[in-house]
Parts: structure tokens; C-alpha cells; sequence
């Protein structure tokens, strides 16, 4: 039990790195990927959403690293799944993002695996 408890807690770390890093990058704004790319890297460092999300992902490292001393990773990294679910939620309620049919069918048997594997 106390395995999953950070098995989930890292995916909520991720899930909130990821939708800190979507704030962050809606504050800037859209970036192109050319040979002005590097121009923009002070503007992305300047954020703190940026800058909060990547604290979020050094935690979940430190939390992952301890799962794998504990788990085997063929069940603990089906669950990292679960961050889809949780980050399409966040987006549909936190930034008015559409959740489509075709995305509700994909999260809903995201959630059957995962079920699956917590139960083997």
C-alpha cells in the first residue's frame, strides 16, 4: 500500500509539472522551433510556472527512484498512464481544452489497464 501511495504521488507530481508548464507557456506564448528558438529560452526561464513545474519534475524523480529501489517496474510503470488521464482532465477544466469521443474512449481504457495491472 505504501508503494502505491508513491507510485501515485509521483504521478501527481508529473501531472502537476505538466499542466504548471502549459500555464507557463500560455503566458509566453507560442514558440517556434527555428533558428530563433534560442532567442526565446531566456523568456521560457524567466517563468515561474516554468520554473514550478520543473521543481515538480525533480521531485518526482527523487519519488520515482525510490518506487523503482521497491517495485518492480513492469507494475509500477503502468501507472504513470494515469498522468494522461489526470493532465486531459486538468486541460478540459483548467484551460477549457476539448476532451473529443475518440479521447474519452482512450482515457477510459487507459483506466481499465491500470486497473488491471493493480490487481495483478
Amino acid at each position: 500500500m505504501k508503494n502505491l501511495l508513491l507510485i501515485l504521488i509521483n504521478v501527481l507530481l508529473n501531472s502537476a509539472a505538466q499542466i504548471l508548464m502549459r500555464q507557463g507557456m500560455l503566458q509566453i506564448g507560442k514558440i517556434e522551433f527555428n533558428r530563433n528558438f534560442i532567442s526565446e529560452i531566456p523568456k521560457m526561464l524567466s517563468s515561474l510556472w516554468v520554473w514550478s513545474s520543473l521543481v515538480c519534475y525533480g521531485i518526482s524523480a527523487i519519488v520515482w527512484m525510490v518506487v523503482l529501489s521497491r517495485v518492480e517496474v513492469s507494475f509500477s510503470y503502468p501507472f504513470v498512464a494515469l498522468g494522461f488521464v489526470i493532465v486531459a482532465l486538468a486541460g478540459y477544466f483548467l484551460f477549457q481544452e476539448q476532451i473529443t469521443l475518440p479521447r474519452m474512449i482512450g482515457i477510459a481504457l487507459i483506466c481499465i489497464g491500470i486497473l488491471f495491472v493493480a490487481r495483478s
